[in-house]
Parts: structure tokens; sequence; C-alpha cells
């Protein structure tokens, strides 16, 4: 099995799907999008976060002393997700998750 055929069976790696005519080639999700729009709301309120692990990660950082918060894209692509997913908030709403998750670290 090629790595493109056995990738296509771990939907947690990101991808998409593979072009079945050339099995080396893989489209990526937009993950790493959604969390750099993130990324950049939060910056904006002056929170400082960090893309981790080839963009499928944002590490938000704690203004006080504490552990970081790390959001993930999840739920096909729909919702970020934080506090092992008990959290969540649609991605076609960076602005409104940036907000939430801005009150959430500083508490």
């Amino acid at each position: 099995m090629t790595y493109a055929a056995q990738a296509s069976f771990y939907p947690q790696n990101g991808i998409s799907h593979v072009n079945p005519t050339t099995p080396s080639v893989m489209t990526w999700t937009d993950q790493g999008n959604d969390l750099v729009r993130l990324r950049d709301r939060l910056a904006r309120l002056g929170v400082h976060a960090e893309l981790r692990d080839n963009n499928t990660a944002l590490m938000v950082h704690r203004p006080h002393p504490g552990l970081p918060v790390w959001v993930f894209v999840g739920y096909g692509d729909a919702y970020y997700s934080w506090e092992s997913a008990n959290k969540r908030h649609p991605v076609n709403d960076a602005q409104g998750a940036a907000d939430i998750l801005a009150a959430y670290v500083s508490r």
C-alpha cells in the first residue's frame, strides 16, 4: 500500500482526498488557514498565539502564568475546539471564537 493510500485511511492527518490518478498528490484541508485566521484575530485583541505542528494546532498563551490553551479544528473542519473538545465555536466566525478565547485565557 502506498503512503497516499495509507494516508487516505487516516482523516486526522488532514487529508481531504487522494487523487486516484496520481496517488502521491494530496489535497490538504483548510485547517491551517482557519487557525491562521483565528491567530490573526487573537493578535488584534492582544492575545499571543502561535501555530504549531504544521499548522494543525494553535497554542494560545495566557496573559498570566499558566498552561496555554491548545486549539484545533475538528468536527468535519466545522469547529474550533479546545479543552478536550468540551469548548467549541464555528470556524466561519473567527472573530467570535477569538473573543471567546480571549476571555477564556484571561480568567
